[in-house]
């Protein structure tokens, strides 16, 4: 009895680091930006993908929550803060419905099974990244008004950038899937 209550203390304390380090990791993917076209390329969206991947939606929910409370509380980890402002202003603002999609989006990565094949993985990728940018549209239509151009704005630019990282996280999938093992 005692070992199983051992066990359930260590798995709670690596799954805690693990959550604290993706949080770490999503901020700082969200600050190096990578010269790319048309717009210069964060790896954020490689990173939820990444934690519901490797780590399953538990952990991988929870270290993009994290990120998102940071955020809201005013740490300045999102990919424009502190330079376009800090906390829930800058959390309401344009790019709230694709920091939402975060959650969703990493969630759904995390159903891709070791035994899928690699079109199997890059669809179900395709299928999680598109949840970003369905909840980025839907909010930025609404922030900005559906009368501008909100695909070509909040869609368009990024679609080579976030098509070169799920074809990355593609090839390297079955390799981060064997992460779970260590939670």
């Amino acid at each position: 009895m005692e070992l199983i209550k051992q066990n359930t203390q260590t798995k709670i304390i690596k799954s805690l680091i693990v959550i604290f380090l993706g949080s770490i990791i999503l901020a700082i993917s969200a600050k190096i930006k990578i010269p790319f076209y048309p717009v210069p390329m964060t790896m954020q969206t490689f990173v939820v993908l990444f934690l519901g991947v490797g780590f399953g939606y538990k952990i991988a929910i929870s270290a993009v929550g994290l990120y998102l409370i940071e955020g809201i509380l005013g740490l300045p980890v999102f990919s424009n803060s502190p330079e376009r402002g800090v906390g829930l202003v800058y959390f309401t603002g344009p790019t709230m419905g694709y920091l939402i999609g975060f959650l969703s989006a990493s969630f759904l990565a995390s159903f891709i099974k070791f035994k899928d094949n690699y079109l199997m993985i890059f669809f179900k990728l395709v299928l999680a990244v598109s949840t970003i940018y369905i909840l980025g549209i839907l909010w930025l239509g609404t922030l900005i008004g559906w009368d501008k151009p909100v695909i070509e704005l909040g869609v368009t630019p990024f679609l080579l950038a976030e098509l070169f990282k799920i074809v990355l996280l593609t090839v390297v999938t079955k390799n981060i899937y064997k992460l779970r093992k260590f939670i």
